[in-house]
């Protein structure tokens, strides 16, 4: 016989489960509702490629599926298949008698190594391609275990194109750091670079964005790593010169990203500011996720039609993972690109999937954000197409080759949540099916089990408070 007390909390429980089932959510699923074919999931590799790029197990664990041993854990790899190579701004070689003004907060292990050493000589008196060992490591290590998207980016010019010396920035953060007599220079930087890569390196790189978070005010002298204030009409100077520079050399199919700005609004700002012909010389769109849950994505979306749309960078200090899920799928209901790619794996505190302390080459402790993230990225892959759901804690994809179809659902809430989709535009059987569960705040960390149950065309599912999980349905096709 039952205890009274238990059978009084299993009756909670079975009373529980039902409200949410009566009272779930619906979204409605339809396979002619597409946001078109995911390109992939990737990273940068500065600044951490620096310290951690010539180590095999952690390149498996971001680039391959594979089960690897990482702090003593087997932890499921990530699949990146993108890899943003930062070509870098430092050098401690003089120029005219000038050496780079360094800020006092700027760490050696943030300090890229950058290849044209002066403006002087456009050969080998003034190139140096054997700095940055360990970045360029990380990008061929990416490439050997799959990785097919990458991209060259800078975060600064070369220190001696900056008008003060300095990679971190201005002195206000609200000036143009570039000197225009070189802007040139800089185009003809890029490009030489992405050639160099071409043929000595064995990596083609698939875009090119001279930018990042150009239309910041934060870009100061004093400040902590390399950045640049570019001005959107000085981006618009800069574009045509690395298009013609390109093209010189041979990279005519190289495509140009633009603008990488920090905040989705500055991005709206920005590409309104071109005009016909800049935007023309733009193949593909890169904004940053740091407005968080703010900011015009639709907005961004809808003005960049035609345009290839990719939300090339994103972190936060919150190690749960939970802020992190939230943004990403307001990305997908919203900005809905086609890639999306997360700044520091490993770096300190909540930023990190991995707690590092980088500048002494140390990983220290798994977030569960790492688990939260492989939800996404193991089962959401390259070429699946993604549905349109309307539901911001509901992420979904089509595997049409492998008759898959692929649900990420997210609940934030303090309570358990039902949730129903409406399968009736598919061909689906009825079971039940895989399930992949992680709660940042418990337990469960990336846990395969059964979960949900397809009865009639709809699945049914709860999910626990505070929760990310997968579910994958099997022999599925489109009406």
């Amino acid at each position: 016989m039952i205890p009274p007390v238990r059978r009084t909390a299993f009756f909670l429980i079975a009373l529980m489960l039902v409200f949410c089932r009566v009272h779930a959510e619906l979204v409605v699923l339809d396979p002619a509702q597409s946001q078109g074919t995911w390109e992939g999931w990737g990273t940068s590799l500065c600044w951490w490629a620096k310290a951690f790029g010539d180590r095999d197990d952690l390149a498996d664990l971001l680039f391959t599926m594979k089960r690897v041993d990482v702090l003593g854990q087997k932890l499921p790899g990530l699949g990146m298949t993108i890899a943003r190579y930062n070509v870098g701004a430092c050098s401690s070689e003089p120029v005219d008698g000038r050496r780079m003004a360094v800020s006092k907060a700027f760490p050696p292990y943030k300090q890229m190594e950058g290849f044209w050493i002066d403006g002087a000589h456009n050969d080998w008196r003034s190139w140096k391609w054997n700095v940055d060992t360990n970045q360029r490591a990380a990008l061929l290590k990416a490439r050997d275990r799959g990785a097919d998207h990458f991209e060259l980016f800078s975060n600064s010019p070369m220190w001696w194109m900056c008008k003060n010396g300095n990679p971190s920035g201005s002195e206000n953060g609200k000036d143009d750091n570039i000197a225009p007599q070189n802007y040139g220079k800089f185009a003809a930087y890029l490009a030489t670079t992405a050639r160099y890569a071409k043929d000595h390196w064995g990596i083609a790189f698939t875009s090119i964005e001279p930018f990042n978070e150009a239309s910041a005010d934060w870009w100061k002298a004093t400040g902590k790593q390399e950045g640049c204030h570019i001005s959107p009409a000085t981006q618009a100077a800069i574009l045509p010169l690395l298009r013609r520079e390109l093209d010189a050399r041979g990279l005519r199919d190289l495509p140009i990203a633009a603008s990488d700005e920090s905040l989705y609004d500055q991005a709206v700002n920005t590409w309104r500011s071109f005009d016909p012909q800049t935007k023309a010389l733009v193949t593909k769109v890169n904004v940053h996720g740091y407005q968080y849950e703010k900011g015009d994505r639709h907005g961004l979306f809808e003005m960049t039609r035609g345009k290839t749309l990719w939300n090339s960078e994103y972190g936060e200090n919150e190690p749960t993972g939970e802020k992190l899920a939230r943004n990403l799928g307001l990305d997908f209901r919203d900005l809905r690109p086609t890639a999306w790619c997360y700044w520091q794996p490993f770096d300190g505190r909540g930023w990190a999937f991995i707690i590092s302390d980088v500048a002494n080459k140390k990983l220290q402790q798994v977030n569960p954000k790492f688990f939260v993230v492989a939800q996404y990225m193991r089962h959401i892959r390259p070429g699946m197409t993604i549905l349109t759901t309307g539901d911001a804690e509901t992420v979904a994809a089509l595997d049409a080759k492998n008759r898959k179809l692929v649900l990420v659902a997210h609940n934030g809430g303090d309570q358990p949540a039902g949730r129903s989709y409406d399968l009736s535009k598919f061909n689906v059987p009825d079971g039940t099916v895989a399930q992949w569960l992680t709660e940042p705040l418990g337990t469960s960390r990336y846990r395969e089990q059964k979960g949900g149950n397809v009865s009639a065309k709809r699945l049914d599912i709860t999910l626990p408070a505070h929760s990310i999980a997968t579910f994958e349905v099997q022999n599925v096709s489109a009406l």
